[in-house]
C-alpha cells in the first residue's frame, strides 16, 4: 500500500472531521453526520483491506466475521494499523493471514465452555417406576 495513498486517506477524513466540527449540528443533522462518519469509516476500512488482502484472505476474513465477529474485528483493526505503520509489503496471502490471526488467537482472552452433567439427578427417574411388574 502506498503512503500517498494512506495520507489521502489521511487528508480526507481530517478535512471531514474538521466541516463537522465547525458547523454548529442540530440533533437530526448531527445524528446523520454521524451516520455518514461510520459509512466513510466503513468504506475506508474495507478499501485498506482490499488493497492489503488477496482474494483467499479476503473470503477467510468474510468466513471469520460471520462465524466469530469480535476475533474479525480484531484482525481488521490490526491488519490496518500494520499496514498504516508500514509493517505489510504486497498483499497477504492466506498462509501470512493464518499467522496473523494466530497472534490475534493468542491476544484474545480464552473463555472455556463446560457442561456439567448430573448423573444422580438423571439415575433418579420417576418414570421408571411405572413399568413394575
Amino acid at each position: 500500500m502506498a503512503d500517498n495513498d494512506l495520507e489521502a486517506v489521511r487528508a480526507q477524513r481530517l478535512a471531514q472531521l474538521q466541516s463537522q466540527y465547525v458547523g454548529g449540528h442540530n440533533a437530526p443533522d448531527k445524528q446523520k453526520a454521524q451516520e455518514e462518519q461510520m459509512r466513510q469509516q466503513e468504506e475506508i476500512k474495507n478499501t485498506i483491506l482490499s488493497q492489503v488482502l488477496d482474494q483467499q484472505a479476503r473470503a477467510r476474513l468474510n468466513t471469520l466475521k460471520i462465524s466469530k465477529p469480535d476475533k474479525a474485528q480484531m484482525f481488521e483493526s490490526m491488519v490496518i494499523r500494520m499496514a498504516q505503520m508500514g509493517q505489510i509489503r504486497g498483499k497477504l496471502d492466506d498462509a501470512q493471514f493464518v499467522h496473523i490471526l494466530e497472534s490475534v488467537n493468542a491476544q484474545m482472552p480464552q473463555n472455556k465452555n463446560t457442561v456439567k452433567y448430573d448423573r444422580r439427578r438423571a439415575a433418579i427417574d420417576s418414570d421408571d417406576d411405572d413399568y413394575g411388574c
